[in-house]
């Protein structure tokens, strides 16, 4: 299981990176993304440690930890300055908190988010064909999220990415202990969205290449 959306407590959740990275190892996680909430306020703070924690840990464990930043309810104008901020700070990953139902999200990201060319847009909710297209177009992966709220949507992304060939990830958006899943509960969500076991693990070569 390869996981490039996880939250540690450099932003909202409970684990500090080294144990977040114990227990995803202990799932059978073998690729972990630590991809914590960021704007122009606190991007320079999380991802020069982040980058640090994950080359100290990498030098001795089997997982592979990279440094990522979510950029996280930046209105929709500015989304590109902050995309371009975190990839000159050193994030290997940059993921913008897309239009999920469960928050109030402001118009538009998605569409910023794919404009300014991130590595995934994650929880996209309604996102619509035209934006799907685009997210193909550009090599955007999409996420199906394993978090509860922001998978309502799953299966409107599924069906719409399956129609246009856009390239899909899971990923759990894990806060907390309990939100880390195994291959076997990520292959039951990625099916209650209307995909195949064949589709997890395309979405599992996705996630590879993303990280080379």
């Amino acid at each position: 299981m390869i996981d490039l959306h996880t939250h540690s407590i450099f932003s909202d959740g409970v684990l500090i990176p080294s144990e977040l990275v114990r227990r995803a190892q202990v799932k059978g996680i073998t690729i972990i993304g630590i991809t914590d909430h960021g704007d122009l306020s606190n991007m320079d703070f999380i991802i020069p440690r982040m980058r640090a924690v994950a080359e100290e840990l990498n030098s001795v464990l089997p997982i592979k930890v990279i440094a990522g930043i979510e950029i996280t309810h930046v209105p929709p104008p500015l989304i590109s300055n902050a995309v371009q901020k975190a990839r000159q700070l050193g994030a290997s990953i940059v993921v913008v908190h897309g239009e999920t139902i469960a928050e109030p999200v402001a118009p538009g990201t998605n569409r910023a988010a794919l404009d300014a060319g991130v590595d995934i847009l994650a929880h996209p909710g309604l996102i619509t064909e035209e934006e799907m297209v685009l997210a193909r177009d550009k090599g955007i992966f999409l996420e199906i999220s394993a978090r509860k709220g922001h998978s309502l949507t799953n299966g409107h992304v599924a069906g719409l990415a399956r129609k246009v060939g856009a390239k899909l990830l899971i990923n759990t958006d894990s806060h907390e202990p309990g939100d880390l899943i195994d291959d076997s509960q990520a292959k039951r969500i990625v099916r209650g969205a209307g995909l195949t076991e064949d589709d997890f693990y395309r979405m599992q070569k996705n996630a590879a290449l993303l990280c080379e």
